[in-house]
């Protein structure tokens, strides 16, 4: 198999582009999807994506993927503020990761400003919509681009 990123969206992703549209916008998951692989098949590197509004499904994706993964986009949606055995799972996997929010998490209700995966990922991309799904790839793509390193 190809090299490959892994794109996980959490609970509630699979409904973007119709769920609250002023909030997340009107871009749908699949399109994110397409988008992130077209990105990185510039560079010859194949993108593995999973949607699940269970966390325990997530785990055990990131736990067959994870390891042989060049790195990891993910969107945990509500996940991102209590998903302690999520945060654990990536910890334990150590590979380089962006979290990535499409709404700006810290202008909204109190209860989303803490976000639990923050001190086991490389960085986060909050408040730029679905573009920050696309600079969480680059910066990716960037860290395994042979050309780049």
């Amino acid at each position: 198999m190809r090299p490959y990123i892994l794109l996980l969206n959490g609970p509630n992703l699979n409904r973007l582009g119709v769920r609250k549209p002023k909030i997340y916008g009107s871009v749908q998951l699949r399109d994110v999807i397409s988008n992130v692989s077209q990105l990185a098949e510039t560079i010859g590197v194949g993108v593995v994506d999973f949607q699940s509004n269970s966390e325990g499904a997530l785990v055990d994706f990131l736990q067959e993927k994870g390891p042989e993964s060049l790195g990891i986009i993910i969107n945990p949606g509500a996940l991102a503020h209590y998903g302690l055995s999520l945060r654990d799972c990536l910890e334990d996997l150590s590979r380089p990761t962006v979290e990535v929010h499409i709404s700006n998490v810290h202008q909204r209700e109190e209860f989303r400003h803490k976000l639990v995966l923050s001190d086991v990922v490389d960085g986060q991309v909050v408040g730029l919509g679905t573009f920050g799904y696309e600079l969480a790839a680059r910066y990716l793509l960037n860290l395994t681009d042979p050309a780049k390193n």
